[in-house]
Order: C-alpha cells, then structure tokens, then sequence
C-alpha cells in the first residue's frame, strides 16, 4: 500500500510540472489532501497487520472477544436471571474443551468466575472436571487462583478431597509462592481435620512426603510423627526449618497454616540467631491466637529459653510485644519467678527483665540485638499501622474534647523523656507501653520478688559484671519510676543495704570491699549520679566524715560522683568536707565538671 502511494505521488510531481504554475499549485492542493487519505489509509493497514500478529500469537483472540461481549451483557445487575442464565450456558459452551487456557487469561478468566459464580451446579461440575487435571498449574498462575478459589468453594467433598490429594507432595513448593500459598491456605480452610492433618503432615519430613498414609490421624503431634515412624529428631527440625525458612523470609507469614507448622518448631528454631528472628516476626504479626499458642508452646521451657541468648530475644519481645498481660503472667512470669535469682545473674537471663525495667536501652543489649528485636514486614506493618490508625479514629470520636488533649499530653511527655541511649522498637501490640510493663513486673509481683532478692544478694550482686546492671536499675526504680510510689518502702530498705555494706570496714568485709571493687564501685558511683535519695542514705550512713579514707583506687569515683551530681542537695551534702580535700589535692576533680558544679 505504502509503496502504491509513494508511486502515485510521484506521478503528481511530473503533472505539476507540466500544467505550469498556477495548475501545478492546484495539483498541490489535490496532493495535500490525498496525503492525508493515505495516511489514515497506511494507519489502518498497521493496525489491521497488528490484529493478524495477535491472532497468530493468541491462539483463542477471537474466542476472549466473544466472551468479552457475553461478559459484558451477563454481568449487570439489573439483568433477569433467565437471560443471564442463557448467556451463561452460551459462553460456557464455547470455553468447552479450552477451560484450563481460558483460566490463566487477565481477560477471560473473569469472564469464567462470573460463569462459576451464576452457573448451575451441574455446569460447575463440568468446569470442576476439566480442571482438576491443570489445579497444580493453574494454582500459580495471578489470574487464574481466582478461579480455582471459586471452584473450591464450590466443590462438593469428594471433589474438595480430590483436589487436596493431588497437591500431595507439592505442598512446599506451593507455599513458597505468593499465590500459591493462597491456593493452599483457602484449602486448609476448607478441609476436615484429617485433610488439614495430610496437608501439614509431608512438611514433616521428605519420607511423608513422598509417601502418604504412613501416618493416622492419632498421630497428630510433631513428637507422636517422629515416635511412629522412628525418624531422627534432628532430621525432622533441619527439614522443618527448611521448608519454613523460605517462606517467612518471603513475608507469607499470614496464613493459617504456616502457623500450625511453625509452632512446634519455634521453640527448637529460637537456638538460633535465624531461628529467634523468625520467631520475634511470628510473635509480632501473629494475631492473638497465634500468640496465644506460641506462648503456651513455651511452658515449661521458660529457663531454658530465658538461658539462651535468641531465646532471650523472643522473651523480650513477647513482654514488650503482646497485650495479654494475664498469659504472660500465668506461663512466663510465673516461671521467671522460680528462678529469679539464677536469672540476674546470668547475661541472657537477666534482659528480660531488664527490657522491663528500662526498655530498648543500648547499655544492655547491642546494636544487633536492637536490629533483631525491630526487624518486622512491611508489607504487614503498614496493615497493622492502618488498622490501628482507624481504631484510634473511631475511639477518638467517641471521647470528648478532655480526654484528646489528654492523650495529647501525654504522648508529648513521652517523647520528652525518651533519653539518647533508647531506641523506638517496632511495637506489635496496642496497649500502653508503660501500662503494660507495670502490669507485667508490679502487678504481677515480680518486682517485689526482684528487689527482695536484690536485698538479700545485694554485694554478689554489686560484684557481678552482670547482676551490677539489674541492681541499679531496680535501686533507681526503674526507667519512668515503674517502681514508684508502689515499692517505695521496699526501695529505700534496698538503699539502707547497700550503704551498711559501704559502711563497713575493709577489715569486717570478708570479700573485696563494695567500694574497692571495680564493678560495685561504679555501680555504686552510678547510683550517686542517677539517684539522689540513695546518694543520701549513702552519704549519711557509709561516706560522711570518712571521704579522705577512700579518696584513692576505685573508691574515689564514688567520692567525686557526689561533686559532678546533677542534684544540688548531694552536691551540698558532701561539697563542705570534699572542697578541703581538692584544696589539699587529694582528690581531684576534671576541670569541666568542676567549672560546671562552681557554677
């Protein structure tokens, strides 16, 4: 056609050229106006030449623009439902033989959920048979799992079984997609007990999944599995653990499914650094229930879990994650209680309780640590966020203008008191951070039970590398005084102990003396700075009239911290007797300080 124009065009120029000016600017203008025929002309065979390519390319061109037409008519809602019913049948008819192909199309596959969704039972009989050959295809397919959803929920049992049976051994595979982990969770949420046992049952192991029925539905337990069929325990956790892995990684952590499989295994996986980050993500984006069951998964296990590092991690978590305060109280707290004294002093042990008493601080946990406990998935967290922005919407609609400025208030003085050695975790739950904490370690009695065991071991304490840290922040009452005014009197005995150990003699003090020793004495020297009513005590009861006896070695920190104090009243308590022995040159104080405290 292109080259016919050009040749036409040509013999214009030469008739122009032969009538003179004046005809040949007639011809001109006849020209212009055939160029542009030809151009529309040429547009057409483009697009004419476009449509053959997609025939030939698309083997059912023809067939998804009838149905489009059909679909078009069927799908409005004022339409009768004879008339949808007839155009229903009609465009079944013509899907016949081609259903499997049609159903991974963006624009048919609609066209066959509205079928699915209007037709008979026995057309969807039909539709069901000619697809159940192509399920484990189509399951993965984006467009085509809106229709295999369909037939399943529209699947009588026997056809929902066969369809469970032929995702044998392919289970793994399907739930390590996006989309066809929604196939298998839809599935699971259809099925029996005994279906939903044969689904999770080959994630076990490689021998369940390749053979089936070596198991009963008696043997509904990880533990019962391993018994029966003598299976090596490490084993079965390395497959487990490799099924698992892939799919948390990828974010398909929202199903039902996935949950059954991953709890027996989170208390094994959280040895781990791995392990423990899949269990603080499951325990972050798991729903109540779930956390419900990862929690009572725990029982009886608590000390080991608290020993090991990453299970550490996860106790934090959980007290810092899950509003269910009575749960955690009943299974966690209550075996943290039994061992409370092992725990202070152990490194992992003692973080849960100090996440308690001074949350996310870095003094405790290192900068991994922290990267661990705020890992999260976005893709839920923006879910979670949204959720929990609209909750708030509507409860603060309810209240009236007081309560709002309140609120307001108050998360103003939050974020004043945040200090620079904190960091703003990722935070799961709803509650109240603070509310939470007070009902986890006041109200639960674990406080009480800690500051107790602070008396009693005070100087081990004050000695240990570890325990020095839970002693002073039980001393100091806790980050935003979560021990105050509830444990005052318990507080100032704690205080009145530590001094009388200050106070002894070297000579009466069996071990290396509280303030000669190089832990205790700048635990001690830290409660001096941070904590003026044990400065006091401490003044009073060990220090004063007896500052140039320990004026050297380690013990003169603890003599300068009431100098660098930020609190006046220590300052004047010991600025008199301290001044003569910076004047006789005793002690020293740095410049800086020194300027600051003058000042």
């Amino acid at each position: 056609v292109c080259r016919s124009a050009w040749l036409w065009w040509e013999d214009l120029n030469v008739l122009g050229g032969e009538f003179g000016s004046f005809g040949g600017g007639a011809v001109w203008c006849v020209g212009l106006s055939c160029w542009n025929m030809l151009s529309l002309i040429g547009l057409v065979a483009l697009l004419e030449l476009a449509e053959a390519r997609k025939k030939k390319r698309k083997p059912y061109y023809e067939l998804e623009h009838e149905l489009a037409s059909l679909w078009e008519k069927m799908r409005h809602r004022n339409i009768k439902k004879e008339d949808r019913s007839k155009l229903v049948t009609e465009a079944l008819q013509k899907m016949r033989g081609q259903i499997s192909e049609i159903a991974g199309s963006h624009i048919s596959s609609r066209v066959l959920q509205t079928c699915v969704k209007y037709c008979s039972q026995a057309e969807k009989d039909v539709v069901f048979e000619e697809l159940q050959p192509h399920f484990l295809t189509l399951a993965g397919n984006t467009y085509a799992v809106h229709v295999v959803k369909k037939m399943l929920d529209n699947a009588s049992k026997t056809q929902l079984a066969g369809f469970i049976s032929s995702l044998h051994g392919h289970v793994a595979s399907l739930l390590r997609q996006k989309v066809g982990s929604i196939v298998i969770e839809h599935a699971y949420g259809l099925a029996n007990a005994t279906q939903k046992q044969e689904l999770v049952m080959e994630l076990y192991s490689a021998e369940l999944q390749l053979f089936k029925d070596l198991v009963s539905l008696k043997e509904s337990r990880l533990v019962d599995v391993i018994s029966k069929l003598n299976l090596q325990k490490a084993s079965v956790l390395r497959h487990m653990n490799k099924v698992v892995q892939p799919i948390l990684e990828k974010g398909i952590v929202d199903h039902s499914i996935i949950h059954r499989l991953s709890s027996p295994l989170l208390i094994r996986m959280i040895e781990s650094k791995d392990g423990s980050r899949i269990a603080m993500l499951c325990v972050k984006h798991g729903s109540a229930k779930e956390r419900k069951k990862i929690i009572k998964g725990m029982k009886g296990l608590i000390g080991k879990i608290a020993h090991d590092h990453g299970g550490s991690l996860v106790l934090v978590c959980i007290v810092s994650t899950v509003d269910d305060t009575k749960l955690i109280t009943k299974v966690v707290i209550r075996e943290i209680r039994k061992i409370l004294k092992e725990l202070v002093f152990d490194k992992n042990g003692r973080l849960p309780l100090l996440q308690l008493l001074h949350p996310n601080c870095s003094r405790y946990f290192s900068p991994d640590d922290l990267t661990s406990l705020n890992l999260s998935i976005p893709s839920l967290s923006a879910k979670g966020e949204s959720e929990a922005k609209s909750s708030k919407n509507e409860e603060s609609n309810k209240t009236d203008t007081k309560d709002d400025t309140d609120t307001e208030v108050t998360e103003v003085e939050g974020n004043e008191n945040t200090s620079g050695d904190e960091l703003h975790l990722v935070e799961g739950g709803k509650k109240d951070p603070f509310l939470r904490r007070q009902e986890l370690l006041v109200n639960s009695g674990l406080a009480e039970g800690l500051i107790d065991i602070c008396i009693e071991s005070a100087g081990e304490l004050l000695r240990s590398n570890f325990g020095k840290e839970v002693i002073y922040e039980v001393a100091t009452g806790g980050s935003d005084g979560i021990l105050h005014p509830t444990l005052d009197d318990k507080l100032n005995t704690l205080h009145a102990e530590i001094a009388s150990l200050a106070a002894k003699s070297s000579e009466e003090s069996e071990e290396e003396h509280v303030l000669k020793n190089f832990h205790s004495s700048r635990a001690i020297r830290k409660l001096v700075l941070d904590c003026p009513t044990f400065a006091c005590t401490l003044w009073k009861k060990a220090l004063k009239g007896k500052c140039e006896l320990w004026a050297k070695d380690h013990s003169c920190k603890v003599i300068c911290a009431f100098l660098e104090s930020s609190d006046s009243k220590v300052r004047g308590l010991a600025k008199k007797e301290l001044q003569l022995l910076i004047d006789g040159g005793i002690i020293k104080i740095p410049e800086t300080k020194h300027s600051a405290n003058e000042g």
